[in-house]
């Protein structure tokens, strides 16, 4: 007869006790995620598309644009995704938990974490209240765009968000996001 494994299940107070070793530790509906610390060319195509959102929402005053951000929803949930947009009614020092308005969450895919980012992450951003998802992915070089669960475009030339909230245009070329780098499967 088997024996029940029984899973801990924790919160974002608990959380926010675990040490800063460099991964990245999520918890989703109390359910702990570890993912290692990401690549230099992750790291890389990341800052690449962050610099790119900031100066079009951020610099002209319309968004705040971190990396990596947080998404939370108390007790037992905060997401972290590599860039998130937010717009510029919340104040730099608020906390995580107050802002209740994402406009865009960026996740490049990792091969610790393909599956995770592209499957429960991405619907999760959404219940959350997420407004659109990109996924990244360095391996194929597109990017994914996601307005709603089940409703996603594949990228392969460039990306361009109509920022309706900003009433902004931004336009994202992938050749010059990828330019230089070669991922390793």
């Amino acid at each position: 007869m088997g024996m029940a494994i029984s899973i801990p299940r924790y919160t974002v107070d608990d959380l926010e006790r675990f040490p800063d070793d460099g991964n990245r530790y999520e918890l989703l509906d109390g359910y702990l995620i570890v993912t290692p610390a990401p690549s230099t060319a992750h790291q890389i195509v990341a800052s690449r598309i962050q610099a790119v959102l900031f100066d079009a929402l951020a610099r002209p005053g319309f968004a705040h644009v971190v990396g990596p951000g947080a998404v939370e929803r108390r007790p037992r949930t905060q997401l972290q995704p590599d860039i998130l947009v937010f717009p510029t009614r919340f104040a730099p020092t608020t906390h995580w938990r107050k802002i209740n308005e994402h406009w865009l969450a960026v996740e490049v895919l990792s091969p610790s974490s393909r599956v995770y980012d592209r499957e429960m992450k991405r619907d999760a951003y959404f219940a959350l209240g997420v407004q659109q998802v990109w996924i990244v992915d360095p391996l194929e070089y597109t990017v994914e765009v996601w307005k709603a669960r089940g409703i996603g475009r594949t990228m392969r030339s460039r990306v361009v968000w109509n920022v309706a909230s900003a009433k902004r245009r931004v336009q994202v070329e992938l050749a010059e996001i990828f330019a230089g780098i070669e991922f390793d499967a």
